[in-house]
């Protein structure tokens, strides 16, 4: 692809700067309604759900597009919409699988995070291996009952909605029996319990469901069909930001340079250390590596592609990349890494675009730990790479393993 941004691209890209300067909160965002407002003035500004069609309140913007307001967003540290999970995945499922009624009634409340959503996928013995889900969906004529568990739903304390994978025939092949519903969280029958994490917040939770409901005019596609219209939602979500993503990485590289310039070991400044001055060339080295592989991302969506299972090669990249470099953030820093506040204060890190609040290295070191599981985790990553773009077997007998 052309590196260069066409004349137009380079207008966009100075008006969005222009905007996030003016307009990004000096002051931490500590509620709810507080990251509603920012949503929707960041919405107001069309800055939010881009790659939307128009017709449904998007604002048809191209990949190059959406890629330079991630990328100036993240430069102006920026908090992150609050209804990630809906705009980023939900909607465009609802977009290509839902009904005309489902997208009149859910996606402009979607964009303006009037209604917020979760994702209720995992449960505690069907995580990577999602398809041996137990959580049922009964046909009771004008509804289905819906009875089970539901583990690391991000976000469900404060959702209103969720898009739900329920077991709705358990006669049929496990990826066959398989339906999608959108599911109102605030029924009676629905009960959240936030998880703590080693970060210290709860963006987690579990969802307990007993006889709720899911109405048949909310069921997404076709009977059965919840397993394909999964890998849609999980294919939305393994695109991702990636240049924003190193836009961010490289913000907390110039940060964590500038404490190495302030930290003295020996009486002399870090920075002069050469075994810390290659760990950071190295480690700068590995991030132009993850800005090179988000560009090949970027020139397949501007060539109208789509990345399939080769963005579980960014993916995995990534997240192991991202876990690596918190690490070593945290050797360099030594005890001032470790402090939440205080310490160095003015090299921080700044917006935590999962949460919107201020961050610190030890919660970024913490919270890097979650994208090695995340959208897939990394063992699964491998597999799909190996069967779905190197073309190796799925199975390998035990006895070519032992010859071998």
């Amino acid at each position: 692809m052309d590196l260069n941004l066409s004349p137009e691209d380079r207008a966009f890209r100075d008006q969005a700067r222009a905007w996030f300067q003016r307009n990004v909160p000096r002051a931490e965002l500590k509620t709810l309604e507080e990251r509603r407002a920012w949503h929707r003035t960041m919405y107001d500004a069309g800055y939010v759900g881009m790659g939307w069609p128009t017709e449904y309140g998007g604002r048809g913007a191209t990949p190059m597009q959406q890629a330079i307001a991630a990328d100036e967003m993240a430069r102006a540290n920026a908090p992150a919409p609050i209804n990630g999970l809906g705009v980023g995945f939900i909607g465009p499922t609802i977009i290509i699988h839902g009904t005309p009624e489902q997208k009149q009634r859910y996606l402009r409340k979607i964009l303006t995070a009037e209604e917020m959503w979760c994702q209720l996928y995992s449960e505690p013995n069907s995580g990577s291996d999602l398809a041996s889900l137990r959580t049922r969906a009964e046909d009771r004529g004008d509804h289905f009952l819906v009875n089970g568990q539901k583990i690391w739903t991000s976000g469900g304390h404060i959702a209103d909605w969720g898009i739900l994978l329920a077991r709705s025939d358990p006669g049929v092949a496990k990826h066959k029996g398989i339906s999608c519903f959108l599911f109102d969280m605030r029924q009676p029958g629905v009960e959240v319990r936030p998880l703590k994490q080693i970060t210290g917040s709860s963006e987690f939770n579990e969802v307990f469901m007993t006889n709720a409901r899911a109405e048949k005019r909310d069921l997404i596609g076709r009977l059965g069909q919840g397993w394909e219209i999964a890998q849609t939602t999980l294919g939305f979500e393994r695109g991702g930001n990636s240049m924003a993503r190193v836009t961010r990485y490289a913000s907390a590289f110039d940060r964590l340079v500038d404490a190495a310039k302030k930290i003295e070991r020996g009486g002399k400044p870090l920075l002069e250390d050469p075994v810390v001055r290659a760990k950071l060339g190295n480690v700068y080295a590995e991030m132009e590596v993850q800005r090179y592989a988000a560009l090949r991302v970027l020139s397949a969506l501007q060539k109208g592609a789509s990345p399939g299972a080769a963005s579980s090669i960014t993916k995995l990249s990534y997240s192991e990349f991202e876990k690596r470099y918190y690490e070593l953030c945290l050797e360099i820093l030594g005890p001032y890494g470790q402090v939440t506040d205080g310490g160095l204060e003015e090299t921080t890190l700044d917006v935590d675009s999962s949460s919107g609040v201020r961050s610190s290295w030890a919660y970024a070191f913490l919270w890097a730990r979650a994208g090695t599981i995340y959208s897939g985790s990394s063992e699964i990553q491998k597999n799909v790479i190996g069967e779905r773009v190197l073309g190796l077997p799925k199975e390998i007998r035990a006895d070519r393993v032992a010859k071998a």
